[in-house]
């Protein structure tokens, strides 16, 4: 049950400080009328503290309330459990100040105190060495405790896309990988799936071969994704992109400016290149150079074949009837490459072939670091494991695994592309 507040009963006169009794209107004494009390003060608004101050802190006139205001601890000045008074805090580390001086004694202060953002090179944790476990790696990427070179993105690559896989691995020999390779797979107008790998070996004997595999898979690979979807033939579209890949390639001749000026004695970058498309039942390979594409059935019965001929010393002594293929690979000349991509090469129209297996497989697309250790088809059919359609990233690395444990002197890289089942009334190959 609400009640309506009663005012208390005043113990002394105002006005000469007799004591009153209670219901007392005027004072017995001066005669002061007890009801002119004033009235109490209004209500000031509470401002938000961080701790409980004493009560007989003098605190400064409130602010005229604002809807939605907010009152920060740091606002006004608050005291400790003592009753003293808080210090002012110092400015802090980080550059930010609590206590602004007034604009008289400091009016040359800015009005913010920007932060300054931490270096992200001394929050990076030291890298440690992979050979000895204890010396850190320099900006070079070598061990200050035993120089050993650390191991680079490049040294070793795995990629899916679809159903197509590759691997690259620097090898056991070599200081750097100079392979590279392009993976994807699309969709052909009619919306029936097509895959693609790109494979390419740079010429160690040229400068930045490195940069001359990754400038010819990534324009091979590009020419190949526009194309395919507009519905350019398959073979057409081989052919247009190693063009655009040999392209890639030199322009790399002028590039850093007085390259060659430096270096008159090396030849211009250069790589060479393998790659397959397999869309709609048909299979297409191209290439320049010595890099291979190879065809395993899934039916092992079957006979596994070598997709293209090498541009190379051995494959034309062996063309022109002067030495069987025994012979030829045996001599130390067998790996001079006749046909590569760069500003150097000879004038050489890109080889491209189709197919049409009557069977399901898969295409190897590879460098000779690979073909090396395993050169006939059957050889390459024999380390292939059976189910590379189904697994292609694993019969990569298998692949891989084999050229490195028979010796690794070159780098290796292998593309493994599956081929479906063919519609009815496909060709043979």
């Amino acid at each position: 049950m609400s009640q309506m507040p009663q005012q208390a009963a005043l113990p002394k006169c105002p006005s000469c400080a007799e004591p009153l009794e209670p219901g007392d209107l005027f004072c017995g004494v001066c005669g002061y009328d007890l009801s002119a009390v004033p009235a109490p003060p209004a209500d000031q608004p509470t401002l938000t503290m961080t701790g409980t101050p004493e009560a007989d802190v003098d605190w400064p006139e409130p602010e005229p309330a604002t809807t939605g205001g907010t009152h920060r601890a740091a606002d006004v000045p608050g005291t400790d459990s003592g009753g003293s008074p808080l210090h002012a805090p110092e400015p802090a580390a980080s550059g930010v100040r609590f206590d602004r001086p007034a604009e008289s004694t400091a009016p040359s202060e800015p009005e913010e105190y920007p932060l300054q953002a931490p270096d992200p090179r001394a929050e990076a944790p030291a890298q440690v060495c992979v050979a000895c476990r204890a010396g850190r790696v320099d900006g070079d990427g070598y061990c200050e405790n035993c120089g050993h070179a650390q191991p680079r993105e490049r040294d070793h690559m795995e990629r899916e896309s679809g159903p197509v896989a590759a691997i690259s691995d620097r090898g056991l020999r070599h200081h750097r990988n100079e392979d590279d390779f392009a993976v994807a797979h699309t969709a052909l107008p009619d919306g029936s799936p097509a895959a693609l790998a790109v494979v390419c070996d740079g010429v160690s004997s040229a400068t930045r071969p490195d940069e001359a595999s990754t400038a010819a898979s990534r324009a091979a690979g590009d020419v190949l994704l526009a194309a395919l979807p507009r519905g350019m033939h398959p073979q057409a579209a081989m052919h247009e992109a190693i063009v655009a890949a040999a392209k890639a390639v030199d322009a790399l001749a002028g590039e850093p400016d007085g390259a060659r000026e430096h270096a008159p004695h090396q030849n211009a970058p250069a790589c060479t290149i393998v790659a397959s498309v397999v869309a709609s039942g048909l299979l297409v390979v191209g290439w320049v150079g010595d890099s291979r594409a190879y065809w395993v059935p899934d039916d092992r019965s079957a006979p596994p074949a070598r997709l293209t001929e090498d541009d190379s010393w051995a494959a034309q002594m062996v063309a022109a009837g002067l030495m069987n293929e025994a012979e030829a690979y045996a001599d130390e000349r067998a790996h001079a490459i006749t046909g590569w991509l760069g500003a150097d090469a000879y004038e050489l129209e890109p080889h491209t072939a189709s197919f049409k297996p009557d069977r399901a497989g898969v295409v190897l697309v590879c460098t000779d670091g690979l073909w090396n250790y395993a050169e006939a088809p059957d050889e390459m059919a024999e380390v292939l494991p059976p189910d590379a359609a189904a697994r292609p990233l694993h019969a990569a690395r298998v692949l891989v695994g084999h050229a490195l444990d028979a010796g690794g002197h070159d780098n290796v890289t292998v593309a493994v592309v599956p081929f479906p089942t063919p519609p009815q009334g496909a060709g043979s190959a």
